[in-house]
């Protein structure tokens, strides 16, 4: 819903009382531009013969001498084997971190895509590396079968959000990779490895979240499970009531998550659980016009806290019913879990020891109300333990916390802000998602690291699948055999 600034005005301080707004204060913020001096809306023009590539953000960008599309598995080893300089494996571009970009080589697993093979019996099934997660869960579906949990964005490509510990919402669920069950990976020479835990168990630990650092992977077995219905609901309540309680909450529903929204003392939750009977189907979402009304009682009334805290409340009296019940719906799983983001934002995730969970979600939630140019929701999800050696979650089950900006406005003096909270706490960084740390930092909070990091020069020795970010992630020398 669009409204105009007399109407948000009206909300915060009744129709009558427009008078008493102080013009200036008003005007002045008005006249705020909230875009980031390095920010383009394009991408950069690439030199005669090369490619121009950006992520989804537009925060990362490159020219590169060649992205290829692999049409075959057989074609892809070749292409590696024979390839001189670095090379670095590009899926939807959904990673707001620079572990993509080069000057050399990008190979896109586009063309891998779609369902190879199917066990029913087993419920296992085998896909391309390529394979976006909607297409997927779709694929599945249509087999009887489904993921028992999904992201709350479904574009990405089965290898980069395995590779990169994606992961939905729900204690007693698992992130993303935990469903591999196999996959087949090219090394820099071009040999095809196949990886099990039968068969290379320590490149299968590794491999599940390598952040395309090991090789490039070509196809995935996964373990999946019946397909299922949800019941989704969401409810907006007042954030302190939400703080209070989101522990106990995320152990009464199976997946469970919410939404700070900064500057107005309300959070949005969402709840879905198993549902069996005769399915409704989900309504239009409204999640992109939500995300505009609270840019625009920003760009509004940023310069007041009361007066936006005011509006906000009268918007949500008006829409929403007393119970604070905004949405009851029963759908397929894969159609109510992910959903396709219009609205582009850069994202910091960090995944915090349960037990810390409560001071750090207050600490943050403080953090985004004292900037008055914050209004993205920060994400609050849970995810259980899982076993791979550079999972976020192998040491027990974590509470996920994500603040948002807009792809277009700053975010490094918000996010040198929030940072150093969730590291306080404990956390570990999503690995597709902003962060500062190297391997110093890394080799503190995962026992596996230093082992990861071994298996990663007996790899791969001359650093083919490295660039200048996994150089200082995994403390390697970023050298010159680059052909850029």
């Amino acid at each position: 819903m669009k409204l105009s600034r007399r109407t948000l005005l009206k909300l915060g301080l009744g129709a009558g009382a427009l008078l008493a707004v102080p013009v200036g204060m008003q005007a002045h913020w008005s006249s705020k531009d909230f875009t980031r001096s390095d920010y383009s809306p394009t991408a950069p023009k690439a030199p005669a013969g090369r490619r121009s590539w950006r992520n989804w953000s537009g925060r990362y960008t490159a020219t590169p001498q060649e992205i290829y599309s692999a049409p075959s598995e057989g074609e892809l080893a070749e292409k590696i084997a024979n390839w001189e300089g670095r090379i670095r494996p590009v899926g939807s571009g959904h990673s707001f971190i620079d572990i993509v970009p080069t000057e050399d080589l990008m190979i896109d697993v586009g063309q891998l895509s779609g369902l190879y093979d199917v066990d029913k019996e087993n419920k296992t099934v085998t896909f391309g590396a390529g394979t976006r997660l909607r297409q997927a869960a779709r694929l599945a579906a249509e087999q009887g079968l489904g993921f028992s949990n999904l992201p709350d964005v479904d574009v990405q490509t089965l290898a980069g959000s395995f590779s990169t510990g994606t992961h939905g919402t729900g204690r007693t669920l698992h992130a993303l990779h935990n469903t591999v069950k196999n996959f087949r990976l090219i090394r820099p020479d071009g040999e095809v490895l196949n990886v099990s835990r039968d068969e290379n168990p320590e490149l299968f630990d590794a491999g599940r979240v390598s952040l395309g650092s090991l090789g490039v992977i070509s196809q995935y077995t996964l373990q999946l499970v019946d397909t299922y219905a949800l019941n989704r609901k969401i409810y907006f309540l007042k954030t302190e009531d939400v703080l209070d309680q989101f522990i106990e909450l995320s152990k009464a529903h199976r997946n469970f998550e919410f939404f700070i929204l900064p500057n107005t003392g309300y959070s949005a939750l969402l709840t879905h659980d198993l549902y069996e009977g005769e399915l409704e189907g989900r309504p239009p979402s409204q999640d992109e016009d939500f995300i505009l009304t609270l840019k625009q009682l920003r760009d509004v009334l940023g310069w007041s806290p009361w007066l936006r805290r005011s509006a906000f409340k009268a918007y949500v009296n008006t829409l929403i019913p007393e119970s604070g019940l905004a949405e009851d719906t029963t759908d397929e799983y894969w159609k109510l879990l992910s959903s396709s983001r219009i609205t582009k934002m850069n994202e910091m995730e960090y995944h915090i020891p349960e037990a810390n969970a409560q001071k750090a979600v207050r600490e943050v939630a403080a953090v985004m109300d004292s900037s008055k140019e914050s209004f993205y929701p920060i994400e609050v999800r849970f995810t259980g333990q899982d076993d791979a050696w550079l999972s976020p979650f192998n040491d027990g089950v974590r509470c996920s916390i994500a603040v948002h900006t807009l792809h277009s406005e700053s975010y490094m003096p918000l996010y040198d802000a929030v940072e150093p909270i969730v590291r306080k706490y404990g956390g570990r960084p999503h690995w597709g998602k902003f962060h500062s740390l190297d391997v110093q930092h890394l080799d503190e909070l995962y026992p596996n690291f230093a082992q990861f990091r071994e298996l990663r020069r007996d790899m791969d020795p001359t650093g083919k699948f490295l660039n200048t970010r996994l150089a200082s992630i995994f403390g390697e020398d970023f050298g010159a055999s680059s052909t850029s």
